[in-house]
């Protein structure tokens, strides 16, 4: 079709066809798919009219449903259960805290466990840890430069930059986590030694056994494969880093480093990503709720004294309080009865 024929007609054309191909397979599309097909296309026209091929974008004009972001959800044990039962499953599902550690102690002798525990506590992207390499780490000082990512290009792998800008970043790197990349290293070399001339020292950490590059690909369906053996709900590989946002933020840490580990360019992104937390974590911001208004309701109102509380012994005996909210005043004793009574204690003691 010439460019200059193309019309938002044809443009939401393609996308019906795109959608009911996608039905025809059992593999429906997500509208977020949906409009990054268009921002690519608008931005292909873009240029277009730049050029002056184009008065207008076409792809300007397309129709498409409105894309949400899914909230991250956590495994908690309600909805396991009902994953058993009904196998209904969120779009994006989060482990928690202790089925993260189960995951990681049931794989901890697989030749790939540094590069799960890395993506699982550290939040990098499929593509980043495959683009990993040992120049970019610092085991010593404890921190991995993220600089390049890995993608497959018609079966082919590819070096690209990360996502944007701000996905090139420093990340710091905790004891676990460096242990588990120095034992890595040396299972990487003694591969290496075992596979003989024809080893190929790609430089990357996490390699085939042959020494070439892992594909992402390769890594989400090991990762579907050991989850599923680990007897855990399922989640997604990219799973794994939400996983780790929501983590870091039950952990208490603040949004601003959250976001600089991820490499979102917005802390509104982060924020508006990752507001669900663990269960515990809501329980214990609940309560913490419900103590501050129970608190409010033991003081006087516009003071920090705290309430007297009525006995039942003074209500038996009408001490009611009068219309107006105070009590009526104490009447004396009968004088009869304050005979020899000295008038204070104090002067009682001095006699």
């Amino acid at each position: 079709m010439l460019l200059a024929e193309l019309s938002v007609a044809h443009v939401q054309a393609m996308f019906t066809a795109i959608i009911r191909q996608h039905q025809a397979f059992g593999t429906p599309v997500s509208a977020a798919t949906l409009n990054r097909i268009r921002a690519t296309l608008r931005a292909a026209l873009n240029a277009a009219i730049r050029r002056g091929l184009l008065a207008d974008n076409p792809a300007s004009g397309a129709e498409l449903p409105r894309a949400r972001r899914p909230r991250a959800v956590v495994w908690s044990p309600y909805r396991v259960e009902q994953w058993r039962r009904t196998g209904e499953r969120p779009v994006v599902a989060v482990w928690t805290a202790a089925q993260t550690a189960q995951f990681l102690r049931s794989i901890e002798e697989h030749r790939l466990y540094a590069a799960f525990h890395l993506i699982a506590l550290r939040g990098l992207r499929r593509g980043e840890a495959a683009g990993l390499r040992w120049c970019d780490l610092d085991l010593d000082g404890k921190t991995a430069i993220i600089s390049q990512q890995l993608q497959q290009y018609d079966g082919r792998l590819v070096i690209c930059p990360p996502k944007t800008p701000h996905s090139t970043r420093v990340i710091a790197l905790d004891h676990t986590t460096v242990a588990a990349l120095r034992a890595h290293r040396d299972r990487q070399r003694a591969e290496a030694d075992a596979y003989g001339a024809d080893y190929r020292s790609s430089g990357f950490v996490f390699t085939n056994l042959n020494g070439d590059p892992m594909a992402p690909d390769r890594l989400t369906r090991l990762f579907r494969k050991l989850a599923a053996d680990a007897g855990l709900p399922p989640v997604r590989l990219h799973d794994l880093r939400h996983g780790a946002a929501t983590l870091a933020l039950a952990a208490g840490v603040d949004l601003r480093i959250v976001q600089e580990m991820l490499g979102h360019s917005s802390i509104v992104l982060t924020a508006d990503t990752y507001t669900s937390v663990l269960p515990e974590v809501a329980h214990a911001a609940a309560e913490k709720v419900a103590a501050l208004v129970i608190r409010a309701g033991c003081l006087v109102p516009g003071t920090r004294h705290r309430r007297h509380r009525q006995t039942g012994r003074a209500r038996h005996r009408g001490h009611a309080t009068s219309g107006r909210g105070r009590r009526p005043p104490r009447s004396r004793a009968h004088p009869a009865r304050q005979i020899g009574r000295p008038r204070c204690r104090r002067r009682a003691r001095m006699r």
